[in-house]
């Protein structure tokens, strides 16, 4: 059985070979196991990582605004099965590009809808329009048209646009990552009435006293943000700039659902064990522990799961917004269910349940070499459990 030497020995580890610094912080039915720090945030300037150290979270947003909407879910407020277009009528007519043998384009009308589950669980078909895929070039020409147009655009204009664009495939068939936390962000917006900031910070931030995080820098939050770097391969590292830092400052209007968020390693502890423990935290309730129940459970068909794994998911599915654990025995010391995610930059959470545990690990680099850092963590981390 591992200990929490081990832990503080493999972030030491980390900090002088792989990474300029990390964080880490294990929890159980509310208390706190471990908490290590060990680098630097920034090395130019030899300021170390702390509990203070601030992280920018990317995919690791998606945790946390999915909650939001499966509160709203709580709520009444929408239906899985719903069509999204019952709410966002610019989807109502979604086309299909498909690409032929020969490379031709294909468009046509899709024989389904988008239903509001298909952007939780990321089959809605529309990406991160990052290759040059016909559906990525649409989806980069509406940000272009949307920039030329009125400048700095907000989610509810990104997401209301993107309803004119052919996805790649029927819609529910295959798992695609991208696009669809945006959409489950806009309809926390559209069926609240507030920005999904406000939400995130009424219903989830203040509750659990989260004063870390947000969306735009308030306080010193910029001063504690951790600088990004690039490995060179020899243990030296290049300042890089976050690639989502514009949309900190104080004067920016997007609010992403699946990026965007930052915060520090305690901060998004309380959230974790919040939902660890059944959507409670120090007597606070901010969900019920059968919706959590229905977030965790894989929602991928065989042909989604081929699309989804890869070795750094072995064993998992993928549910309402959260990994979740379905097959253990080749990915290590995990329970049946366990879920969580990742964020490009090297944060990472597990949260299990059926033992009222969370693991929070954080660095900031890309790339981030996460099968080598976290499943490091995961191993060592569970190892402690008792």
């Amino acid at each position: 059985m591992s200990n929490f030497d081990d832990l503080d020995r493999l972030l030491k580890t980390f900090s002088e070979k792989t990474v300029p610094g990390c964080g880490c912080a294990v929890a159980q039915h509310g208390k706190i196991l471990y908490e290590g720090y060990s680098g630097y945030a920034d090395l130019e300037r030899g300021i170390p990582i702390t509990e203070d150290t601030v992280y920018r979270l990317f995919s690791m947003t998606k945790i946390i605004v999915c909650t939001a909407a499966m509160i709203q879910f709580e709520r009444g407020k929408f239906l899985l099965n719903e069509p999204y277009s019952q709410y966002f009528p610019e989807y109502r007519d979604t086309q299909v590009a498909s690409v032929l043998p020969n490379g031709e384009i294909r468009v046509k009308p899709a024989q389904n809808p988008i239903l509001i589950r298909h952007t939780f669980n990321m089959s809605n078909g529309l990406p991160y329009p990052n290759s040059s895929h016909y559906t990525d070039l649409k989806m980069r020409e509406v940000r272009k048209t949307l920039t030329n147009r009125i400048g700095k655009y907000t989610l509810q204009d990104d997401v209301r646009a993107m309803g004119k664009v052919p996805v790649r495939f029927e819609p529910g068939s295959h798992w695609l990552y991208g696009f669809g936390h945006e959409m489950v962000a806009a309809l926390v917006e559209e069926t609240s009435g507030m920005s999904i900031g406000e939400f995130l910070k009424k219903e989830i931030f203040e509750p659990l006293g989260m004063e870390s995080t947000g969306y735009r820098y308030f306080g010193n939050m910029r001063e504690r943000m951790v600088k990004m770097y690039r490995p060179n391969g020899d243990g030296t590292y290049t300042l890089m700039e976050g690639s989502l830092d514009a949309n900190h400052e104080p004067d920016a209007v997007y609010e992403g659902g699946g990026a965007g968020l930052f915060s520090t390693v305690k901060d998004y502890l309380k959230f974790t064990q919040m939902l660890a423990n059944g959507g409670n935290y120090n007597g606070t309730q901010i969900i019920g522990r059968k919706t959590i129940d229905l977030m965790r459970r894989n929602m991928l068909n065989d042909v989604q799961l081929q699309d989804f794994r890869n070795s750094y998911l072995e064993g998992y599915g993928y549910g309402l917004g959260v990994r979740t654990m379905m097959e253990p025995a080749g990915a290590g010391n995990l329970s049946v269910g366990e879920f969580g995610w990742t964020g490009v930059a090297g944060t990472w959470t597990s949260i299990d349940p059926s033992e009222g545990v969370s693991v929070v690990y954080m660095h900031q680099t890309d790339p981030n070499n996460e099968e080598y850092h976290h499943h490091r963590v995961r191993a060592v981390a569970y190892g402690c459990i008792q």
